[in-house]
């Protein structure tokens, strides 16, 4: 039996009567667990041969029993995301060859359509309950397809990665150790994004740890769910740990049996304050659905590192493919952007990346002569440690400088009461872009406190100040709280938020006779097309 399936990690658990799975009021030991995923796998095959089965739904049991009985017997599950409009949804079903839809009693109307569309049947998602068992005979091998999971789709279009049986096992496997059979594993971030997978479910699977869903996330449920629970580890993505420290705090929160919080895309100083707040050791790391390229974070790294550039990986320019020199940093501030910052790539292969499934464009997108490109973007320092600087669409060319967004949200975020921070590209009258953030505020917007927050930053140049700033009691995200910064763009300053901006006479709101001579401006230079939706 192969260690490195999920398959194998789920047999592994079929004789264990400790707690494996709690949801709400209701505990299933592991022995119970694997069986109920032996008797989801059997309702699939008495339907059909290596079925692609698309599923709308929470986080509930039976998406867990039906991710386990397709490792088990040989389908695949397609997760398809319930916040896409029927459309999309529709050109994500077709182009994954689904061939049989279930949903979660919530999205049962959402089914409908998608099913007359596509000429499927659609059921509940509880029917893979039903009584029933079957000895599955062959192993799975490492390369089988359990499942197909959408990109996020932040800077583009959704892409179906191809999530095999070691895709789902490796990360397991790694994050267990981290773990003992007592751990209780929390999950609240979606099943059908790869975060939660391969780093709560699969490291519940390999360890022997509890996992304990909760439908949705919620920032004012998470603590009293995991004083419920017992959960000594959690799974993040994004922005959740913001937005729980933006609820109110009380005396008592780090009374709770928390010892680990691992996830992605947490902020320097939210991940500081969570692990102040609440007691326990944030593990933030950086990865992606791909997972071509992982970065261990190393502790003793400077301030907002992702950890050292790992043997095989780059950071080379995306243009020329060359190396880039390392940053020169002072103060915080990047010197030398323009040639620093470039995209990581990993050199030596693909890592646990088994492409993307039937997009061919999309392929050559990333594996370009056997290397990966991530469409991240980065730079090191001389010491080789890694810094964040946006996705390939993140980058901003101010007064001829070129500009990465992540430091300057890294500084925004520092400014007292700010929530969330989003910083994007809005075009230039004249040429290039400026520089406009998004902010979500605890309380009201002192522009007086925020213009001598900027100028006592010295990690912040001044083309990296935001020319137009909005306040927004929400920022657009996907289910795992990524902000979708192309909405911000498109709408830049022409949307119904407040938004402040740097005039010559200092920082102040824009009116409506702003606008005009704004957009006046860009017909002068002949950039007005920029100004289309």
């Amino acid at each position: 039996m192969a260690a490195n399936t999920l398959a194998a990690l789920l047999r592994a658990r079929a004789h264990d009567d400790r707690p494996g799975l709690m949801f709400e009021d209701t505990t299933w030991s592991w022995r119970e667990h694997v069986a109920a995923c032996h008797a989801a796998g059997a309702w699939l095959s008495g339907r059909g041969t290596g079925l692609h089965v698309g599923v709308l739904s929470e986080n509930v049991p039976e998406l867990v029993f039906l991710v386990g009985g397709a490792a088990l017997s040989g389908h695949v599950v397609v997760a398809l995301n319930p916040t896409r409009s029927v459309d999309e949804l529709i050109r994500d079903a077709r182009a994954t060859d689904v061939d049989l839809l279930l949903a979660d009693a919530p999205y049962a109307g959402l089914a409908g359509p998608l099913s007359e569309a596509l000429g499927v049947e659609a059921l509940p998602l509880s029917d893979v309950m039903s009584p029933g068992d079957v000895a599955f005979g062959e192993d799975a091998a490492p390369d089988d397809l359990v499942m197909l999971i959408f990109t996020s789709g932040t800077s583009g279009r959704p892409r179906a990665v191809r999530i095999t049986q070691r895709k789902m096992a490796l990360p397991g496997l790694s994050l267990a150790a981290l773990l003992t059979p007592s751990d209780v594993v929390y999950c609240s971030m979606p099943l059908f994004h790869s975060g939660a997978l391969m780093a709560a479910y699969a490291p519940a699977v390999a360890s022997g740890a509890a996992l304990a869903l909760r439908r949705r996330f919620s920032a004012s449920g998470l603590l009293p769910d995991i004083r419920r629970y017992g959960g000594t580890y959690l799974h993040y993505v994004g922005k959740a740990l913001s937005y729980v420290l933006a609820t109110p705090e009380s005396p008592d929160d780090a009374d709770n049996p928390l010892r680990i919080a691992f996830g992605n895309e947490g902020s320097a100083v939210a991940t500081r304050r969570f692990g102040e707040r609440f007691g326990c050791r944030v593990i933030d790391a950086f990865g992606s659905t791909e997972t071509a390229i992982s970065l261990t974070p190393d502790p003793s790294g400077p301030p907002g590192c992702l950890g050292r550039l790992p043997e095989g990986v780059r950071i080379l320019d995306p243009f020329t493919g060359r190396p880039c020199p390392p940053g020169r940093i002072e103060d915080g501030r990047l010197l030398n952007p323009d040639e620093a910052v470039g995209e990581l790539v990993n050199v030596r292969g693909l890592g646990l990346f088994d492409g993307y499934y039937n997009d061919p464009e999309a392929d050559a997108e990333r594996i370009r002569d056997g290397a990966f490109w991530s469409g991240d973007l980065a730079y090191a320092d001389g010491d080789g440690y890694v810094f964040f600087a946006g996705r390939g669409t993140e980058r901003l060319r101010v007064d001829g400088e070129n500009l990465a967004v992540a430091p300057i949200e890294a500084a925004l975020r520092e400014f007292a009461g700010v929530v969330e921070a989003a910083v994007y590209p809005v075009p230039d009258p004249a040429a290039g872009d400026q520089v406009m953030a998004a902010l979500v505020l605890e309380g009201g917007f002192d522009p007086a406190a925020f213009t001598a927050f900027l100028a006592a930053r010295r990690d912040l140049g001044a083309k990296s100040l935001p020319r137009y700033i909005r306040l927004s009691d929400h920022l657009p995200q996907t289910p795992s709280h990524k902000v979708i910064k192309r909405v911000l763009a498109r709408e830049g300053w022409r949307t119904a938020d407040p938004v402040w901006w740097r005039s010559d006479s200092g920082l102040r709101p824009l009116t409506e006779s702003d606008v005009k001579g704004i957009e006046e401006e860009f017909v002068r230079h002949g950039r007005q097309h920029l100004l289309e939706t």
